[in-house]
């Protein structure tokens, strides 16, 4: 069976976007940074996402030259869209067009174990854990506040209270790890 997990990468009050600097991590990212994300890729997985994150993430690895585009390329892609044809620009993807509730869990009872890790993907991460599908979250927290950017959940300024009670109701702490001087790395696990 496959283990979903939940990948978000956020400042402190719950915030994803790009930020006021034009680096990836708004500016913070640092070797232990940039070392554990290279063994997370370098782990087989595959990696499911929406049309939009799709749309973004290929387009930024076919023009980008970063050590990881390669392994992502590698790796199996899962998309969930109505919209995106073929012929795809990224390798290794099926895109998948029946809705989650059927599917992820079809995805879920595989006999392969290969975990699978969404990368994005807002409004698909909400579904999963609306329908009780998602089996561990990973918060990579930047210390930075930025209140008028978009949120992690992709709902507007903060966490949507929804969020906020199932998160507190379902999640336990598992790990909390310093990276980078600057990052702080929480696994959550849900019962």
């Amino acid at each position: 069976m496959r283990e979903l997990r939940v990948d978000m990468f956020s400042t402190v009050d719950g915030f994803g976007g790009p930020g006021p600097r034009s680096a990836p991590y708004w500016g913070y990212g640092a070797p232990g940074l940039f070392e554990w994300m290279h063994a997370q890729l370098a782990e087989d997985h595959v990696m499911v996402m929406g049309a939009t994150s799709y749309r973004l993430m290929s387009e930024i690895v076919a023009n980008g030259d970063d050590p990881t585009f390669a392994r992502m390329a590698e790796l199996p892609k899962i998309v969930f869209s109505k919209t995106i044809q073929p012929p795809l620009t990224w390798a290794n993807t099926t895109i998948i067009s029946e809705p989650v509730e059927t599917a992820m869990p079809e995805l879920k009872a595989m006999a392969d174990g290969l975990p699978m890790r969404t990368i994005g993907s807002p409004s698909l991460v909400r579904s999963l854990f609306r329908l009780g599908l998602v089996d561990r979250v990973l918060v990579m927290r930047v210390d930075a506040l930025r209140a008028d950017e978009i949120d992690v959940m992709g709902v507007g300024r903060g966490l949507d209270p929804a969020h906020v009670d199932f998160v507190r109701s379902r999640a336990r702490l598992s790990c909390s790890r310093m990276r980078s001087g600057r990052c702080r790395m929480s696994s959550f696990v849900y019962r």
